[in-house]
């Protein structure tokens, strides 16, 4: 009977990721952090794992229906592998730098692993890149995550660059004032998430006031000028009002800071954003599958009784779809050193940038070891040259 050797099989979701891609995605992550850098976000890193109690209270609850969980054999309690990193760099504000002075400035880079993909996003482990700005409440502190978020993109040679603005306590902030509360929230946050006029009409029934403040809503989605023009004019309730002025504010000075960024309001949208409290924001490209990163505000160290809770903002870059938009790496040229080439030889041209690959035994032929080797240069009496070509193939008969 034979047997089967699935060891090079893996999870759904799951993938290894080879040469050149491996090292493609390292330099892109450090170009990205190298711009939050610049703008004064010190990187911090938190684990892979962590005690259930403290990665799922809180804000964290709204990650627990995507966290793995396994029991740590140590201390025989529960832990969970992380499934989103913004929570995480929000525990260390709030406990290991609580003293720090505020606004905080961090950013981050590393894997998640997530119970299921999405229709966009069928990868369950993949690499967040991001930063979050602790302690600041205005539209400033907003606008200055979306435009790093922006600026790093570019810097590493995105273009065609989107910006959707929303308010996901919106929806929220209107149910309450409009009385509409259990089933008919359900319905009607459900017509709003699939842009169903018809199923919102069925929801709100004989409800006028209602179905004239979320048409409103709809029909304010689309490009931000006419789409905030429309929210201004739809006769809102204060509290929806405040929320209305804060998203302008931040697009005003989105568009001061980026005359050139395209920006959209989408004042239904709610998910992706579960655990926000205020405005939330996602970035697209033009021509890429699925949304490039995303945002928003929220309040860091809730959960924590003895951490005093704070406001925050912040964005994650979701590296599978920012690589799939970058044109596809090419690796470097190599350089093949024969076996007995001088050591020094070798450490020269290795501190003057090239790779070599070192012969480890004496090859007859170095040209065709080179080849093999995936080299296009080789080392010959102490020089480089290009690595002569195969033996021409033979003729295919007539």
């Amino acid at each position: 009977m034979a047997n089967s050797d699935n060891r090079g099989l893996l999870p759904a979701g799951l993938r290894d990721v080879l040469a050149p891609d491996a090292a493609h995605e390292s330099e892109i992550v450090e170009r990205l952090l190298g711009t939050f850098a610049a703008w004064g976000y010190r990187r911090v890193k938190p684990p892979l794992v962590e005690f259930e109690a403290s990665l799922l209270e809180g804000a964290g609850a709204a990650m627990a229906g995507e966290t793995f969980r396994l029991m740590d054999p140590v201390s025989q309690a529960m832990m969970g592998v992380r499934a989103d990193m913004t929570l995480q760099i929000a525990r260390i504000a709030a406990s290991r730098l609580k003293a720090e002075a505020r606004p905080l400035r961090l950013s981050y880079a590393g894997d998640v692993l997530r119970v299921r993909g999405s229709q966009l996003r069928p990868e369950r482990q993949f690499v967040q890149v991001g930063g979050e700005l602790i302690g600041a409440a205005g539209p400033a502190a907003d606008t200055e995550v979306i435009l790093m978020a922006v600026r790093a993109l570019r810097d590493i040679g995105l273009d065609r660059l989107s910006v959707d603005l929303t308010f996901p306590t919106l929806i929220l902030s209107l149910c309450r004032f409009l009385d509409i509360a259990d089933g008919r929230e359900a319905a009607v946050r459900a017509a709003l998430d699939s842009k169903d006029r018809h199923a919102l009409a069925a929801a709100l029934g004989e409800d006028r006031a209602g179905r004239a403040a979320f048409l409103a809503l709809l029909d304010a989605t689309g490009p931000a000028g006419p789409g905030l023009a429309l929210l201004e004019k739809a006769g809102l309730p204060a509290e929806s009002r405040s929320d209305i002025d804060h998203l302008a504010d931040v697009a005003a000075r989105l568009r001061a800071a980026a005359p050139d960024l395209a920006l959209t309001v989408d004042p239904v949208e709610y998910r992706g954003f579960e655990y926000h409290t205020g405005i939330g924001f996602t970035v697209y490209r033009n021509g890429s599958r699925g949304e490039i990163g995303a945002g928003g505000r929220y309040l860091a160290g809730s959960g924590f009784a003895d951490r005093e809770i704070e406001p925050a903002t912040g964005f994650t870059l979701f590296l599978d779809t920012v690589i799939r938009s970058l044109p596809a790496p090419q690796e470097s040229p190599r350089l093949y050193a024969p076996h007995g080439t001088p050591p020094e030889t070798v450490d020269v041209l290795r501190r003057d940038g090239s790779i070599v690959v070192a012969g480890l035994e004496p090859a007859g032929d170095i040209d065709a070891e080179a080849r093999r080797l995936g080299c296009e240069a080789v080392l010959d009496r102490g020089a480089p040259r290009a690595v002569a070509a195969g033996a021409r193939a033979a003729e295919a008969p007539e």
